[in-house]
């Protein structure tokens, strides 16, 4: 419901993962003074979920999104968007996430119920963190990177921008001299365990994770 306050964020894409965040949104910026919307062109109907058009024109004086699309390429796209309206960022984190020592995090992050971050931590924009998964010490996290539900990223792990970690996937320890790295947009599958480099662009599956034919 659209009221007179001066800011209004939106949950950019009403899907599942949407779905999902929208209670966290509401718990964390509702409760603090803003109207709270959903954006999705696919599914506006002009009342639960408007278009970004008609987000943009409403008329408070501050507005904020955040994109709750999984897809990296779609996520940058949409985020260009909005940059290009004046529409700034949020960020959203659920109440039981734990963010420890040395943690720097970029714009529009997204750290969901039982997330784990520990220490001397880089993550870049737009970073989704799904339920139970941790990201552990001197890891390096790029742009538009989407952890799904249960992910292990142990530590010394350099993941660059636009990759896809699957459902249940553990990387395997880098070290500080040779980090394990997993290239840019490379998708690694539901349950894989990654114990070597994975090259951008590359889809990985099983244990130990290969590369899958194509």
């Amino acid at each position: 419901m659209i009221g007179d306050l001066q800011r209004v964020v939106a949950v950019y894409g009403a899907s599942g993962f949407g779905k999902e965040i929208m209670p966290l949104v509401r718990e964390q910026h509702g409760a603090a003074g803003a109207d709270v919307v959903f954006v999705d062109d696919g599914l506006a109907d002009g009342t639960a979920v408007l278009s970004f058009d008609a987000f943009k024109n409403l008329p408070h004086p501050e507005k904020q999104a955040v994109i709750a699309i999984a897809d990296a390429s779609v996520r940058e796209r949409l985020a260009l968007r909005c940059v290009d309206a004046g529409i700034g960022f949020l960020e959203v984190r659920a109440g039981n996430a734990m963010v420890l020592d040395d943690v720097a995090m970029g714009e529009g992050t997204i750290l969901c119920g039982f997330t784990h971050l520990t220490s001397a931590i880089r993550i870049g924009r737009h970073f989704h963190a799904n339920i139970y998964s941790y990201v552990a010490h001197d890891c390096v996290i790029g742009d538009f990177v989407t952890f799904a539900p249960g992910v292990k990223c142990n530590g010394n792990v350099h993941i660059d921008d636009n990759a896809y970690i699957g459902t249940g996937a553990v990387l395997k320890q880098g070290a500080a001299d040779k980090p394990l790295r997993i290239g840019r947009g490379a998708v690694v599958g539901m349950g894989a365990v990654v114990t070597r480099d994975v090259p951008p662009g590359m889809v990985v599956v099983g244990n130990p994770a290969r590369v899958m034919e194509r």
